[in-house]
């Protein structure tokens, strides 16, 4: 087990006490990932004192690198949106803004595998919906006619109400093809975004889900879908950087504890951890918030904390593939390229963020939303994807492979099938010492880090507001 826990901790002032002085407020956040680390670090900036425990070795969650060889290998490749404004809140508070590369202007070169030629999609210095409008004009894997129905759908789009919960039981496939959207349109537009960010397809998308993803991300601000992405491997970020953030803000750090139980009643709570083989203790606390992921979450809850707690069951997952490949030179000029016409989705360059030397390139296939490929051998994966890779990036095909390896994640996200909204709980429960974080908690994103930070700020909030004491972080209000 390890533990860290600021040395100045008790001449904190005592913000979170209650009033009229006595001890300070006592919270236990279970899991390490952004959405515990996040209320971790909310809780303790209110002046609670805060204990993170977490099951790993490591913080981040499923956003996190490792060690191969001299390597620093990210498990899956990782984006946010100029919009994801709590993520980027959250890269501040952990002071890992320098660790991050964010586009001044959204730019993304589509290469159609089947032709060989290359587009783009990127924005204009012009007004929302006008700032898409040259590049989709110039778009080249589409036909006019298919063109300018984009633009009709994307203006039903824009006219929908993402509060109406008849949306959580539509379809995007449907709603799309019921707007004169062919297949080639939905496969080279529609999809090329929105099975990286939703991690399924359009036909398996809720239409609330998707609406919010294009709402937010294309038709709200002209900037802010210009796409971020770590510069560094993210073990720095998430658990290197978020490490010593909590540290500073007096955070006891509890790694390779396992929570096994919530007991408690009144106004206080008793978290039983494994802390080893025979090994248990149990930290008390006057709240608990429980950012684990949702059959992990419905395995820990009290009863009775939850109405009809067999709905978080309920909540599918969804997978995401990584291929790595090593090559023995250069093979792609930008930092990333989207391809259509092949199994590829998009293609992402690791070789300075990875610590790679010796000439060479290393790249990432990020592959969402293929629950008929994650099991799959290496062997056939490799069979599968060097000649497809080649295919979108001419410079492969004469180069040598000095490695291929795959990272998988099987349960990547929750899986945002239609009906997933009606599932998703808020962070509030009906134990009034308990919430519940996570990017699968009712934030009204999609399993991102952005829907996983918004849930730690939610239910930090929640906690507080129940305490009685204050606030102070006004992320959510402003995002």
């Amino acid at each position: 087990m390890t533990t860290t826990q600021s040395s100045t901790d008790d001449d904190r002032p005592a913000s979170g006490a209650p009033a009229g002085g006595g001890a300070r407020r006592r919270a236990v956040v279970v899991g390490g990932g952004l959405a515990g680390t996040t209320a971790a670090l909310a809780l303790a900036d209110a002046g609670m004192q805060v204990t993170l425990t977490e099951a790993r070795p490591r913080l981040g969650g499923l956003a996190f690198s490792f060690k191969r060889g001299a390597l620093s290998v990210d498990n899956g490749q990782h984006v946010f949106l100029r919009c994801c404004t709590a993520y980027q809140w959250f890269l501040d508070r952990i002071a890992a803004r320098d660790l991050v590369t964010l586009q001044e202007r959204l730019e993304v070169p589509v290469v159609d595998a089947d032709t060989g030629r290359a587009g783009r999609l990127s924005r204009a210095a012009l007004p929302v919906p006008l700032h898409l409008a040259a590049s989709l004009a110039r778009y080249p894997h589409l036909s006019l006619r298919e063109r300018a129905s984009v633009g009709r759908a994307a203006l039903a789009l824009r006219g929908l109400d993402l509060d109406d919960p008849a949306l959580d039981r539509t379809d995007f496939g449907s709603w799309l093809a019921a707007r004169g959207q062919s297949d080639r349109t939905i496969e080279a537009l529609w999809d090329l975004v929105g099975v990286a960010t939703l991690n399924a397809t359009a036909g398996e998308a809720s239409l609330g889900l998707a609406a919010k993803v294009f709402k937010t991300g294309l038709l709200s601000d002209p900037g802010a879908a210009d796409i971020g992405w770590a510069s560094a491997p993210l073990g720095d970020l998430h658990h290197g950087r978020a490490t010593a953030a909590l540290e500073a803000a007096g955070v006891t750090v509890l790694l390779r504890t396992r929570a096994s139980a919530i007991d408690g009643e009144g106004g206080q709570r008793q978290v039983t951890v494994e802390t080893g083989p025979g090994r248990a203790e149990q930290l008390a606390a006057d709240t608990v918030v429980l950012a684990v992921p949702q059959r992990e979450a419905h395995a820990l809850l009290p009863e009775g904390a939850v109405k009809e707690p067999e709905k978080l069951l309920r909540i599918g997952t969804a997978p995401i593939l990584n291929v790595h490949v090593i090559y023995d030179r250069q093979v792609l000029d930008q930092p990333f390229v989207a391809a259509v016409g092949s199994p590829v989705q998009w293609i992402f360059d690791r070789t300075a963020s990875s610590g790679l030397t010796g000439g060479g390139q290393y790249v990432a296939v990020s592959q969402s939303a293929v629950q008929d490929e994650i099991d799959l051998p290496v062997a056939t994966l490799r069979d599968r994807y060097l000649p497809e890779i080649a295919r979108v990036l001419p410079a492969a095909r004469g180069a040598e492979v000095r490695d291929f390896f795959v990272t998988r994640e099987r349960t990547a996200t929750f899986a945002p099938a239609p009906g997933v909204g009606a599932l998703r709980p808020g962070p509030v429960t009906g134990d009034p010492c308990l919430f519940l974080a996570g990017a699968w908690t009712a934030t009204g994103w999609p399993a991102t880090m952005e829907s996983a930070v918004r849930s730690g700020l939610q239910a930090s909030r929640e906690a507080l507001s129940t305490l009685g004491l204050p606030y102070d972080n006004g992320v959510l209000e402003a995002a």
